[in-house]
């Protein structure tokens, strides 16, 4: 499954593998054919770690999402350069509509068991054109926003994900 996503800094295509992470890619899928990511920003980016997107509006409003899903992040998968994941809290299994886009190879977030320390970050993708976007974006300036930190000081919109 393709996916691109526009953002105003330009746009990143990805490869979803819907093989290895069937719940998450759906579930992705769904929030793109929904218009849920429509307008959402990359809201959180942390130079040689991670760009963090799907979830907060430009005024840092949080959307409402639907259920969360399981963690698939048992299926192989590895959080490397240009892969992306599901974003959580500490639960396991609290994925939502948030991802991210690893920077370098985050092997710290890889699963190593089905424990709370161990489940890791679901893997589900892979960027194939538009890494000159992603680091277009974590080189842009960052700071606080409320409660929120490492928030970029001109938003980085997602104006749309298509999927095809």
């Amino acid at each position: 499954m393709k996916v691109t996503i526009k953002t105003n800094k330009g746009d990143i295509e990805l490869q979803l593998n819907t093989e290895a992470a069937p719940v998450t890619c759906q579930n992705f899928k769904q929030y793109a054919e929904d218009g849920h990511f429509n307008g959402t920003i990359f809201h959180r980016v942390i130079p040689d770690f991670m760009i963090q997107g799907g979830g907060f509006d430009a005024d840092m409003n949080q959307k409402p999402t639907r259920e969360n899903i399981k963690n698939e992040a048992n299926n192989g998968l590895v959080n490397s350069l240009g892969s992306i994941a599901m974003a959580r809290t500490p639960d396991p299994h609290s994925a939502s509509s948030q991802f991210f886009i690893n920077l370098k190879d985050n092997d710290f977030l890889n699963f190593t068991s089905e424990t709370q320390s161990g489940f890791g970050y679901c893997v589900f993708g892979e960027t194939v054109s538009g890494m000159e976007t992603i680091e277009a974006i974590a080189a842009v300036v960052t700071g606080p926003h409320g409660q929120h930190q490492d928030v970029p000081i001109d938003s980085v919109v997602i104006e749309s994900v298509t999927v095809s």
